[in-house]
């Protein structure tokens, strides 16, 4: 088994085909073939089945789905820190969830990048349970994330929670009745509130799973949603969005870093102190 195999079982996987992943792979569909075939030797198990519309994953290739992004994610993490580039001496690898880069993720991101110019930096985009998982396995470094699940060689940094407000194209739009309102799913808790708040109301027309699309709808289009507070804040500045007179809620952020890696930061925990600042509140 290696980890070319490994990642064209993944690309298979991506792709939905065999035909696709040997384009994204810039190989021949005979080569992605015996890839397969060498990895489903070595295991001694059938990973896909092949359709005429695609291809599907086996039992055996759901349980090796997980642990080939793990084993190409670390194979391609001891790349980067044993080929760094000359006069940088160490890596920060940064896991940060998709919602929470507006904010303290570039914040994280741009102290570690001003404050230690010998230090490379390396940033992934994830959901929550990638980035746990990322963390577990040693892929990342230090994860910022709205979950606070942790191992017994992590710690976890409390930062100040993020308001979640009502926004519109319209300063002067109903509260309770905007047939244009957008509903963002900001997780499990912000639903039960919201669901307790608006009660009355009925099911949004357009709903999306992240911020960010749904600024970007409210900007093309107009409406009403409820986005966080710091990634709304330019456009309030500049006009294009309101701040409505309606509840805010809070949903709870957390920086999370190994132990080990902490230990070799001596400027972490000032970095961190910087975050639970007023400023990036």
């Amino acid at each position: 088994m290696n980890i070319t195999s490994l990642r064209t079982f993944i690309a298979i996987v991506d792709t939905g085909s065999l035909v696709r992943a040997s384009q994204v792979l810039h190989v021949t569909q005979s080569t992605v073939t015996a890839r397969l075939k060498t990895l489903e030797d070595a295991l001694g198990q059938q990973l896909v089945n092949r359709q005429k519309s695609g291809v599907t994953l086996t039992p055996a290739g759901t349980k090796l789905l997980r642990y080939a992004r793990i084993m190409t994610g670390l194979w391609r993490q001891a790349q980067y820190e044993t080929a760094l580039p000359a006069g940088l001496s160490s890596v920060c690898t940064f896991g940060c969830d998709r919602e929470l880069w507006h904010g303290p993720g570039r914040a994280f991101f741009d102290g570690v990048v001003s404050g230690h110019p010998d230090m490379a930096v390396s940033v992934q985009q994830g959901s929550g349970r990638d980035l746990e998982d990322w963390l577990a396995s040693g892929q990342v470094d230090v994860i910022l994330t709205y979950d606070a699940i942790t191992r017994g060689n992590q710690t976890v940094h409390p930062l100040p929670p993020e308001e979640l407000v009502l926004y519109s194209d319209r300063p002067e739009t109903p509260i309770d009745s905007d047939p244009r309102y957008v509903f963002v799913d900001h997780g499990e808790e912000y639903r039960r509130q919201h669901a307790e708040t608006y009660h009355d109301a009925g099911i949004a027309r357009i709903s999306f799973d992240s911020s960010w699309w749904a600024l970007q709808f409210l900007l093309e289009r107009g409406g009403s949603a409820y986005l966080p507070r710091a990634l709304a804040a330019p456009h309030v500045e500049r006009g294009a969005l309101h701040v409505l007179e309606a509840p805010v809620y809070l949903r709870k952020k957390n920086l999370i870093v190994t132990d080990t890696a902490a230990e070799n930061w001596p400027w972490f925990d000032a970095l961190v102190e910087t975050l639970k600042a007023p400023l990036h509140a």
